[in-house]
């Protein structure tokens, strides 16, 4: 399937590299081990999509080491790439200048990965990581369920930085729009306290083509178009599909183009679409 044509400055908000772990080692408490995903092979797949920008996320599998992701914003060059980190009680503020120098716009908060859901301690942790990157500019970003978020709200509109919410905010499509949290998300957009990440709907629906998404995607769309991010999350990792964290769990297998497609769908206009794509990633990213 044919994608859309993309706005000049297309932006791919949500992708991650797993380097030679010879030489970028993997966290030793990782959930999952992905197959390699380089930096020349995302910087070919946006080529042939026709994506000029894109945003690196630290995963899971690296812990707070950011290495993987600062060699690919140094590969890729500031006018192409920006990076959003992982810090823990080790990084320093001279680690935080250096990352930010780098083109490290935003750091990552993965709630999801011990599906937390103790809001207290997210809470908690959500302010320290506001507070610690606020003097940069940053923004926070937060993959959790929605009920989590939900509870969450009060902290979430108060935070001194922008938040990002991954991947829909959560939201399942079989859960449908009345699903416990997402009036809360969409309230979140809606007063301009939070952008979401229109990202890896493969994740979070069981139809072809993403049907059943739709509902969704518009409810965030309706709800404030200024505050709505595309991601691909190439290479699309699969955690939990092995036993042993050890093993190469593979990929998600992602028709991109339906990814893109769909979206196209989902939105009102072309003007919206563009602003999803390219104008608020380089708002939000500096670019």
């Amino acid at each position: 399937m044919t994608e859309p044509s993309l706005p000049a400055g297309a932006c791919d908000c949500h992708t991650h590299v797993f380097l030679d772990p010879r030489d970028y080692p993997w966290s030793p408490a990782r959930r999952y081990t992905p197959p390699p995903a380089t930096i020349s092979a995302l910087a070919a797949w946006h080529d042939a999509l026709g994506i000029a920008r894109v945003v690196v996320v630290q995963p899971s599998v690296y812990g707070a080491d950011n290495a993987a992701t600062l060699q690919a914003l140094r590969v890729l060059g500031p006018a192409r790439a920006r990076g959003v980190a992982v810090l823990d009680a080790a990084t320093t503020e001279a680690d935080l200048a250096a990352m930010h120098a780098q083109g490290v716009r935003g750091v990552r908060v993965n709630l999801e990965i011990d599906h937390a859901s103790d809001a207290a301690d997210a809470t908690r942790q959500l302010r320290e990581t506001a507070a610690r990157v606020a003097p940069l500019g940053w923004h926070v970003q937060i993959y959790a369920n929605l009920p989590l978020l939900a509870a969450c709200q009060s902290v979430l509109r108060t935070l001194p930085v922008p938040v990002v919410l991954d991947h829909y905010a959560g939201a399942h499509a079989g859960g449908g729009p009345a699903q416990p949290g997402l009036r809360e998300a969409l309230a979140l957009v809606a007063e301009g306290r939070a952008y979401v990440k229109l990202s890896a709907p493969y994740r979070l629906s069981v139809a072809k083509g993403y049907a059943d998404m739709a509902a969704i995607a518009r409810a965030f769309i309706a709800a404030g178009p200024e505050r709505l991010l595309w991601g691909s999350d190439w290479p699309h990792p699969q955690p939990g599909t092995r036993p042993d964290p050890h093993d190469i769990s593979p990929p998600f297998e992602v028709d991109s183009a339906q990814v893109l497609t769909s979206l196209r769908a989902w939105v009102p206009d072309g003007q919206t679409f563009d602003r999803i794509l390219a104008d608020n990633p380089a708002r939000l990213y500096g670019f």
